[in-house]
């Protein structure tokens, strides 16, 4: 038993050594280098963008409305003078009842009233744009500076004196013109042929006195050659209950004549 137990001693002393594990492989794993790339646009910042836009817009738009009350203010002025002169002038010639009046109603509006008619002269508090294919913004002065595609309005219409004394709601007034005003104090006027002004860029078109007073002595003409034209008879051969409580006369006339130039020529 001793003897078989010594010779298992050296076999087992024999065996050949156990191969060495291969290392494991590092668990981190080194990044491929990366190709240098630019740095990405930073969004722009909305709330200067939209400063900024305020800024400039909101200015100008100031600039515009103190500009289109100053042109106002001397229409106004004007249309006083030139009732005055016209007062005195037709009470010496012609008729002494014939009344010619300036109306003050607010700091935004005027009436002119003389003979039958009634002018009504109206600034608008919003200043306004147009499309892109407005031929007036296509022109080298607006071009020049993008703050001259932005306007203020005063609006001339013409009613019938009648209609506002008696309150015929339903009786018509007609546009006779729109005077545009930019932050230069230039104009731009358009409205009805009969107004006769000169068809011209408004590079050289600076608000004055004179230019003021030729807008409203060619409203006052294109209301006196327009009269009433009364309707044909079967308009108005019935009447409704609502009409007659309302003081709403069916045999009124109506103005004809009035052709609107929408777009003056450059």
């Amino acid at each position: 038993m001793a003897k078989s137990a010594a010779t298992a001693t050296p076999a087992l002393a024999s065996l050949p050594p156990a191969p060495k594990k291969a290392p494991r492989p590092s668990k981190k794993t080194v990044a491929p280098a990366k190709v240098a790339e630019a740095a990405p646009a930073l969004p722009p910042d909305r709330l200067n963008l939209i400063a900024e836009g305020l800024r400039e817009k909101s200015s100008a738009k100031q600039a515009i409305f103190r500009a289109t009350q100053a042109a106002f203010i001397l229409l106004r002025q004007v249309s006083q003078q030139l009732c005055l002169e016209l007062t005195q002038k037709v009470t010496t010639d012609a008729d002494a009842s014939v009344r010619i009046e300036c109306l003050p109603v607010n700091e935004m509006e005027f009436h002119i009233r003389f003979s039958g008619d009634l002018l009504v002269f109206v600034m608008h508090s919003n200043i306004v744009t147009f499309p892109d294919d407005f031929a007036l913004l296509n022109t080298p002065y607006v071009e020049a500076d993008f703050r001259r595609r932005f306007f203020g309005h005063i609006m001339a219409y013409n009613f019938m004196a009648d209609s506002i004394r008696y309150q015929r709601l339903n009786d018509p007034g007609y546009l006779l013109g729109r005077l545009l005003i930019n932050i230069d104090s230039h104009y731009f006027l358009e409205g009805v042929q009969q107004l006769e002004l000169p068809d011209h860029d408004m590079s050289g078109s600076v608000i004055t006195p004179e230019a003021m007073r030729l807008f409203v002595e060619s409203a006052m003409i294109a209301a006196v050659n327009n009269d009433l034209i009364a309707p044909p008879l079967p308009e108005i051969q019935r009447i409704s209950v609502k009409q007659k409580l309302e003081n709403q006369q069916v045999s009124r006339g109506s103005k004809v004549g009035f052709s609107f130039s929408h777009q003056q020529q450059f």
